[in-house]
């Protein structure tokens, strides 16, 4: 196979920190050039459900996540390069501030040289905007600046005084209004899904007109992508070829990134969805992958809808492989307590219960190593978990090195606050899936 060459219009889109806006802004743009008859791919930098399903509205296409340490550079490569031979422009979200994080959002932009906007909140900002634009333009070198965005600007005079302020070597790229129809509504684990949001494309339709006449309408310079021969679905053949795999799908179990379905599809894997939210039967199946999502907001639901949790007890008790990640976790434990403190029965096929707490229990990229492979990932949540399962091994913490999540394994279940990217070790996921994982 022959290495990929490809060339594109593209844009990363980062910010000063988290909540200045680059969320709205990416979405806005996608619509925009959308809108103006053009493909658009989307990415998101670092491990994140959420703000895809906005993007994915927006661009009418899927999104996929990069990160150069859970991927690995050599598939950010490929996947940029695959989109860039088939759109017309390529946009890539930024995660938290510019330099935050290890890898950071600038590491990316500087490794595929992306050119890159920082959307700085102006909201009570004049001559200040410019030194907090001018500083992050000058704490790194090697970055390709294309210019800097205002958000929540208050006046014409405003946008004006912001121009005025920077130098001609940092445009002002554009500059969206302080406007209530422009909020997106966010909880506990970041924005609220797509899918909740009844208006979301009244939202997306205004925030792209007014980004018409900015010289974001124009498209951003074009990059060279290339990248190696195409990476290997894997060495070791279609370990799932005649499985069918069922997966949990609705706003209870929605955290799945869809490079972990193509995974499991290049392993030789059947997906049927199902959903416990409709009371919906397991399908039939060889095994089930219960992802992440929000099993907290729908606890009195899931407790009562007794046909989803009576066939995946009965089937796990029959032996069927499980997968269950961080809410199919929870789903799975004999009781969950909401924020209210309301406690609710689970499945009961994990012996423990779980409470909600106001704040992160845990946050940040994390590996698992077993069997001579690594899985990795991340974990975040705001659940407390309480149990007497002995874990099979812990996660490793990117951060320090340290401890991290339990993986617990019981009968054909095996279960972890962990999100894993399946990518990263195929055949550990491929093992899983049929059972044979020792524990």
């Amino acid at each position: 196979m022959t290495n990929l060459h490809a060339r594109c219009p593209a844009l990363m889109i980062g910010a000063a920190g988290s909540g200045q806006g680059k969320t709205l802004l990416t979405a806005a743009l996608a619509r925009l050039h959308r809108r103006a008859g053009r493909k658009v791919q989307v990415f998101k930098c670092g491990p994140d459900f959420l703000d895809g399903t906005l993007h994915r509205q927006a661009s009418g296409q899927p999104v996929y996540n990069l990160d150069l340490w859970m991927l690995g550079e050599a598939q950010c490569r490929r996947l940029l390069a695959e989109a860039a031979a088939d759109n017309d422009l390529l946009l890539i979200e930024g995660v938290m501030g510019l330099y935050d994080g290890n890898p950071s959002s600038a590491d990316l932009a500087a490794t595929f040289q992306l050119p890159l906007a920082a959307v700085i909140d102006a909201q009570g900002l004049a001559q200040t905007f410019a030194a907090l634009a001018h500083g992050l333009h000058g704490f790194r070198d090697g970055l390709n600046w294309h210019g800097v965005i205002a958000n929540r600007v208050g006046s014409g005079h405003h946008v004006e005084l912001l121009q005025q302020s920077l130098s001609g070597a940092l445009p002002l790229l554009a500059a969206l209004p302080r406007d209530a129809r422009l909020q997106l509504p966010e909880r506990h684990l970041g924005l609220v899904n797509a899918a909740e949001l009844a208006e979301l494309d009244a939202q997306l339709d205004i925030a792209a007109e007014l980004l018409a006449d900015s010289r974001l309408a124009q498209l951003p310079p074009a990059v060279d992508f290339r990248a190696g021969a195409p990476l290997a679905d894997f060495d070791g053949g279609r370990p799932l070829a005649g499985k069918t795999i069922a997966i949990a799908e609705d706003l209870a179990f929605s955290f799945i990134y869809r490079a972990n379905r193509q995974c499991l599809i290049r392993l030789g894997a059947e997906l049927v969805g199902f959903s416990p939210l409709a009371d919906q039967p397991l399908p039939a199946c060889d095994a089930l992958w219960l992802p992440g999502g929000y099993p907290e907001l729908h606890a009195a639901l899931l407790s009562g809808n007794h046909r989803s949790r009576d066939s995946i007890r009965t089937a796990a008790q029959a032996g069927l492989p499980i997968l269950a990640e961080c809410g199919g976790l929870l789903y799975l434990l004999d009781s969950l307590q909401t924020a209210d403190g309301e406690e609710w029965p689970m499945c009961g096929l994990l012996r423990g219960r779980a409470a909600m707490q106001p704040r992160f229990q845990a946050i940040g990229l994390q590996q698992l190593s077993l069997d001579g492979q690594t899985l990795r990932g991340h974990s975040f949540h705001h659940s407390r978990l309480d149990t007497d399962l002995p874990p099979l091994a812990h996660c490793i913490r990117r951060r320090n090195g340290a401890a991290g999540e339990p993986i617990y394994r019981h009968g054909a279940i095996t279960a972890s606050y962990l999100h894993g990217y399946f990518d990263s070790a195929p055949q550990l996921v491929a093992d899983i899936f049929n059972g044979e994982l020792a524990g």
